[in-house]
């Protein structure tokens, strides 16, 4: 058991050091899990360890990925993902910013506000947080620095905001999350959602706080009219195309309709529909969202493919074994160990991306909790599996803080890019630390109350 620990921890510390050179990281995967494979085929050979590592592995290993390509489920990731790009191309956001900003304009922080429900809007319905992040960024950050807001309040909103999309559905995230652990893709969504909202909830009420006790980081918008019914009918005019592409994904995802797979290919046409009734769509931006598509694909793929071969090795050397009984031998009691498992992941976050947790050490983390009682979560009887959902909410709004802290916070990047110059960096840091610690507090509400997370799957299933 020994060496099989110092396999175990000398795999994630060669994982944790590669990636921080700044190698592609399908590249780093792939490398560890060969390197460690033929470690592994050495221990057993000289060392008369017993990982089962050998030729035939690889033939396990060709399994896996076919197994992995032939999941019907994981078609839904690039159909979400066309859709979000084909919502961005439409130019349906830009309009119901201006509109919505209008409801808000004559309170401190208004333009602040209009851009959290932007972006709870956008997570409802491209479920891709690169798109939110810099759609938003594009439309937004000029026009508050314009207004005189505090650079580093403006960037960290829009970041904040713009990665609501990682957890509110249809996530890709909880779509992958769901196939890791083998439950409902449709059970996930309806238990992120509350969680999701509250969580835009809470951004909201941080801003109007914030700029009430400062309103010289959010001055008032210049040249806004008065609010008005016709201003209030325009707002909601154009919030609607957007609310009917939520209510045809996640509706019939809920009444059982569709599954998530089924679903994602009705949000594609309704993207595409949207484009066509806001006269944007043509075939030189159909083949361009095409294009992009299949380049994110390609390198969500080459992380979800070498993440399994990593996981592969990591679960023949032992790692279900050491980290679950690490685990479990913690004198904690339930929640103590699921208050450390948060702290690691939150760890985790600052170095690996949402998919490696997600392939690696999510399913490692989900066995060792399903063994462990948590009697305030209840499944009203009808809800498989009910922990097993709570805990990957929380994972999920835990690693949402991944996008948001350096060095492999991408929403940082993402806005990075599309911000003026006057925007540093530096700002984009200074301004996140709120939003994270808001997002710690989001985690700390729905462990207390984790019927947050099952009591929408249960009115769904009939129970009153």
């Amino acid at each position: 058991m020994y060496i099989y620990s110092i396999l175990v921890i000398s795999m994630f510390v060669a994982l944790l050091l590669l990636l921080l050179t700044g190698l592609p990281i399908p590249f780093v995967l792939a490398g560890v899990a060969m390197f460690f494979s033929l470690i592994g085929y050495l221990c057993d050979l000289y060392l008369g360890t017993m990982t089962g590592i050998n030729f035939t592995t690889i033939g396990m290993l060709v399994n896996r990925l076919y197994a992995l390509m032939a999941n019907w489920t994981y078609v839904a990731i690039p159909m979400f993902i066309f859709m979000g790009i084909m919502l961005e191309k439409s130019k349906m956001a830009e309009k119901m910013m201006v509109s919505v900003h209008k409801l808000f304009g004559k309170i401190h922080g208004g333009l602040a506000v209009t851009v959290t429900i932007i972006g709870i809007l956008l997570a409802a319905s491209t479920g891709i947080v690169g798109a939110s992040v810099v759609l938003l960024g594009i439309m937004t950050i000029p026009t508050m620095i314009k207004e005189k807001y505090y650079p580093p309040f403006a960037a960290g909103t829009v970041c904040a905001s713009g990665t609501l999309g990682i957890l509110i559905p249809p996530s890709i995230m909880l779509v992958a999350m769901a196939d890791q652990l083998a439950i409902s893709v449709g059970d996930l969504f309806m238990g992120a959602l509350i969680p999701g909202i509250i969580l835009g909830g809470l951004y909201i009420t941080y801003i109007l706080i914030y700029c009430r006790i400062k309103p010289e980081v959010a001055p008032l918008s210049a040249n806004i009219e008065p609010l008005s019914w016709s201003v209030i009918f325009e707002a909601f005019k154009s919030i609607i195309p957007l609310m009917g592409l939520i209510l045809l994904v996640l509706g019939t995802i809920f009444a059982g309709i569709c599954t998530a797979t089924e679903a994602s290919a009705l949000g594609a046409l309704g993207a595409i529909f949207l484009a066509w009734i806001n006269k944007k769509l043509s075939f030189a931006m159909l083949k361009n969202v095409v294009i992009e598509t299949f380049s994110i694909m390609g390198y969500v793929f080459a992380i979800f493919i070498f993440a399994d071969a990593f996981a592969l090795i990591l679960r023949m050397l032992g790692g279900d074994e050491v980290i679950g009984g690490f685990l479990l031998g913690l004198p904690f009691g339930p929640y103590g160990i699921l208050f450390f498992i948060m702290l690691m992941v939150f760890f985790l976050g600052f170095f690996l991306d949402w998919m490696q947790i997600t392939f690696i050490i999510l399913p490692i983390l989900a066995s060792a909790v399903s063994n462990l009682s948590y009697p305030l979560v209840k499944g009203y009887g009808v809800i498989d599996q009910p922990v097993l959902i709570w805990f990957t909410i929380l994972v999920a709004i835990c690693l949402q803080t991944s996008f948001l802290t350096p060095p492999v916070g991408f929403s940082l990047f993402y806005l990075k890019g599309v911000c003026p110059p006057s925007v540093s960096l530096k700002d984009i840091f200074k301004g996140i630390i709120p939003f994270v610690f808001i997002q710690l507090i989001g985690l700390a509400i729905i462990i207390i109350w984790p019927n947050l997370v099952t009591w929408l799957p249960a009115v769904a299933y009939g129970v009153k």
